[in-house]
Parts: structure tokens; C-alpha cells; sequence
């Protein structure tokens, strides 16, 4: 089924020259006024609606079309509304846009612009349903917390399901802040060892003096200061868990001690002669290139072999296509809750900025930057300048047809990338003709592939 979109205007011209433009991707609804547009809106609930501010009473003034506004939004905050004004009104547009519109246009309107302003309307909107739902789908879920529903981290989720099932160890690869000490987590909780221990030890935060005696333990006088037998984490973890976080980091002779304790399940404290059984599962991590490590001869070969029966790779935020704005939201309600800041949503130039930063951080990056803005941002709608991430708008001095370009840009470039550069199926995705992609290529500057 099309998607359902509400053109308001007086102009009964305007509205039927956009109904034939946008009729065959969208199934249209009319409305010259504000009563006949609410009621429409409350009977069909469309995600986007377009709205001129002139409607009578009062045309010649934008408040009828702010006031239309204030309602669409109050029936269903979710709606994306873009705003059509004249030339000389851009003042009252932007009065729109801080009351809650996503977008504005200003006449005469070029259609292909309409409809690339339309189609990344109806894709946020679909994302933010997308997310609600997981949200849904997600209560109570086993992965404590880890949302995504790109195909990236749903093939870690089904290794997560595998990997649980046996006693295997498992080396968790990725860059820093992709959620390794979640994804061992999850596997702990899938397992037989749910109710033994999950002991986390982050070996680069050791120093090379205690790491031995972190790790297994050490006798009464092994040393100066030991004035009493301690266990180490790997006994700590019998039962249990154990969860190595960036293995790398190990030294050599401690690499050895680990291999052996792979090999044979027996520890030895510091300053002990008695070995010790231990029943405990190993689950390590890195954001390094082992190999590397084994090249140069930082890293035992046999040892990774003994800590990579199983791989599993997190992709890099940047890589999770459509997971980026659900895990926001995410934890923008999750930090509105423990702030008991109420009702906070994203702004457009907020979402634009999210969707445009590399993250070179990843979730952790995203999930700090958010709670900072909860916390310091005093509006209802952070803005990308509350994420300390600038405008949206590829900085402050950008224009908004700039700003369009540069996110025309960037999906035209990511439709050639899926598409190995063939024009037409870039094209098809964007449900444009192959010769208007051709002008937006030409237009923006991106070499042609094929």
C-alpha cells in the first residue's frame, strides 16, 4: 500500500497540481482549511502532511497555519508536517519550524525537491515506528538492552543464540564502544552458566606488576603486601563466566600462564605449589588486530587459537544502517526518565546531525552525547547544538539548500554504494528516473560508475 499524505492549501489549483505530480507514490488527501484537515487527520492518521500557513479566515496571515499545526501535533506529535510559504515569509517558516514543523519549502516549490523532502520525511517516520515497535518487541527481551534491527546486529544476535548453546570460548571483535562487555553479557545470560558468576576484568586498566595476581590469585607472603590469600578473578568466575576485555594487552609471561589454564582448567596462585581445578568459561574481547599482534610476536599464536573458536564481529555504529536513530531515542527516553525531564524529543536539525556524524565513538559515544544534552539541554526539542554535534546543517553557515544538498548527497552516494555504482537500481530506491539521477549526480558532483 502507498503511504497516505495530507496536502492543506486554499489554492484548489495548487493542491490538484500536487496531487497528479505526487499521486503515484502517495495516496493524497485534501483540505482547503483547518477544521477539514483535522478531521481528515484524525481519520487516517498520515505520517506527513503538507501545509500552507495562508488558510482562511484568514489567508493573507500565517496564524490559521500555525494554529493547524499546533493541533496536527497535539492529535499525534509523531507527525512530520512541511511547511509551504511564500517567498517573503521565510520569517514565519522558521516560526513553524521552532513550533514543531520538520521541514519548510518556500514557492513556487520544485517537485523533484517536494519529493526528495517527502521520501526522507516518510523514511524518518517509518524509522521511528520501526523503533517504537522494537521497543515493544524488545520488553523483556534476554539481550538486556541491546537494540538494533539492522542486518549486521541481527547476524550477531543469531550468533549470540549459537555461541550461548555451547562452552566454547568466544573472542568478541570491534572497535571501542560497539557494546563487547554487553555482547559477553548476553551470552553468559543465553547459557547453562546463567546462575553461576560473570566476573569482567579489563586487562589494559592492570598494571603489569598485578596482572598475575589479578588473575590467579596469590598466597599469604607470596610477595610484599600480601598479607593475606586472595583469590583470583579466574577462580572467581568457577561456576560462571569469565570475560576478558582487551586481551591484547596481556604481557607474554601471562600469556602463558593462560594458555596453560585453557589447556588443563587448573590455576596456580602467585607463591602457591598446589594446582587448582577451575569450571569456568573464558570469553575474551579486543578493539586490536590480533594477528598483527602474532606477526610481530605481541600475541601467542597458540593462545588466540585456544580464545577464537568462536568469532563474533560487532559492526561499527556507522555501519548499522537505521539503528542509529532507534538507539537515540532510546536513550533519550531512558535518560528523560532518570532525569524526570518528561516528554523530550529530537528536533529535525537534531536527527539530521545525528544521522550525519561518523561516530567514531560508537554507541557509547551516542549514549553519552545524549544524556549530556538531557542534562544540560533546557527545551522540550534537543537540538543537534544540545549534542554538541552543530546544526545539522554541516555547521552553522550553511544555508538550507546547502543542507539539502549535502544529505541529497549523501543518500545518492549510499544508493550507488548498495547498488555496486549501477545507476538504475540507485535510482529505483530512490523512486527517481534514471535522468533525474543522472542531474542529481551532475548536480552534487559525484563521478559517474557506470
Amino acid at each position: 500500500m502507498k503511504p497516505t499524505l495530507l496536502i492543506v492549501d486554499d489554492d484548489e489549483e495548487i493542491r490538484t497540481q500536487m496531487k497528479w505530480a505526487l499521486t503515484r507514490d502517495y495516496e493524497i488527501l485534501q483540505a482547503g482549511d483547518r477544521r477539514s484537515a483535522l478531521e481528515l487527520f484524525s481519520a487516517n492518521k498520515p505520517a506527513v502532511v503538507l501545509l500552507d500557513l495562508g488558510l482562511p479566515p484568514h489567508p493573507n496571515s500565517p496564524e490559521e497555519g500555525l494554529a493547524t499545526l499546533g493541533e496536527l501535533l497535539s492529535t499525534d506529535p509523531q507527525v512530520k508536517v512541511v511547511i509551504i510559504s511564500g517567498q517573503g515569509d521565510k520569517t514565519n517558516s522558521l516560526r513553524a519550524v521552532g513550533a514543531g514543523a520538520y521541514d519548510f519549502l518556500v514557492k513556487p516549490v520544485e517537485m523533484e525537491e517536494v519529493k526528495l523532502l517527502l521520501k526522507r520525511c516518510f523514511h524518518v517516520a517509518l524509522l521511528e515506528r520501526e523503533y517504537r515497535e522494537m521497543q515493544h518487541k524488545l520488553e523483556g527481551d534476554a539481550f538486556d538492552g541491546i537494540l538494533g534491527g539492522s542486518p549486521p546486529m541481527q547476524a550477531v544476535f543469531t550468533a549470540i543464540r549459537k555461541v550461548a548453546t555451547v562452552d566454547a570460548p568466544v573472542l568478541i571483535l570491534g572497535e571501542s564502544g560497539t557494546g563487547k562487555e554487553m555482547t559477553a553479557r548476553s551470552i553468559h545470560q543465553r547459557s547453562a552458566r546463567k546462575d553461576g558468576p560473570f566476573v569482567a576484568i579489563n586487562c589494559s586498566a592492570i598494571p603489569e606488576s598485578l596482572m598475575e595476581s589479578e588473575l590467579f590469585g596469590h598466597e599469604k607472603g607470596a610477595f610484599t603486601g600480601a598479607h593475606a590469600q586472595r583469590k583470583g578473578r579466574i577462580e572467581s568466575a568457577e561456576g560462571g563466566t569469565l570475560f576478558l576485555d582487551e586481551i591484547g594487552e596481556i604481557p607474554l609471561p601471562i600469556q602463558v600462564k593462560l594458555l596453560r589454564f585453557l589447556q588443563e582448567r587448573v590455576v596456580e596462585r602467585v607463591g602457591g605449589r598446589s594446582e587448582i581445578p577451575v569450571n569456568t568459561r573464558v570469553l575474551a574481547a579486543t578493539h586490536v588486530d590480533l594477528k598483527k599482534g602474532m606477526a610481530d610476536g605481541s600475541f601467542r599464536e597458540d593462545l588466540f587459537y585456544r580464545l577464537a573458536v568462536v568469532q563474533i564481529v560487532l559492526p561499527p555504529l556507522r555501519d548499522r544502517e537505521g539503528d542509529i536513530i532507534l538507539l537515540a531515542n532510546s536513550f533519550l527516553q531512558q535518560s528523560a526518565r532518570e532525569s524526570s525531564k518528561h516528554g523530550l524529543i529530537f528536533s529535525p536539525d537534531a536527527v539530521r546531525a545525528i544521522q550525519r556524524h561518523p561516530w567514531p565513538g560508537n554507541v557509547r559515544e551516542l549514549q553519552n552525547r545524549v544524556r549530556r544534552a538531557v542534562i544540560m539541554g533546557g527545551a522540550k526539542r534537543l537540538t543537534g547544538e544540545d549534542l554538541e554535534l552543530g546544526s545539522g546543517e554541516e555547521g552553522n553557515k550553511m544555508t538550507l539548500k546547502e543542507a539539502r544538498d549535502a544529505l541529497d548527497r549523501e543518500m545518492v552516494q549510499q544508493a550507488l554504494r548498495r547498488h555496486a555504482g549501477k545507476i538504475t537500481a540507485a535510482a529505483s530506491e530512490l523512486d527517481i528516473s534514471r535522468p533525474t539521477f543522472y542531474e542529481l549526480m551532475d548536480k552534487l558532483g559525484i563521478q559517474k560508475t557506470e
